[in-house]
């Protein structure tokens, strides 16, 4: 769980676009890229779903 929510947070820092080189190498140094490219499929999708919903309210 823990390495999950780490995950999380990289992905967050690198939609933002600010990521510091020491999390980023910490983050290469992992064994597995699965929290990763889960994390970052979750995050993807809530971003739409946000920018759908936003859409939704403001078009009526």
């Amino acid at each position: 769980m823990k390495e999950f929510l780490s995950a999380i947070k990289s992905v967050m820092a690198a939609f933002a676009g600010v990521q510091k080189k020491k999390n980023l190498e910490e983050d290469f140094s992992k064994k597995s890229a699965m929290p990763f490219i889960f994390a970052g499929l979750l995050m993807g999708f809530l971003f739409v779903v946000a920018v759908y919903s936003i859409v939704q309210l403001v078009l009526p």
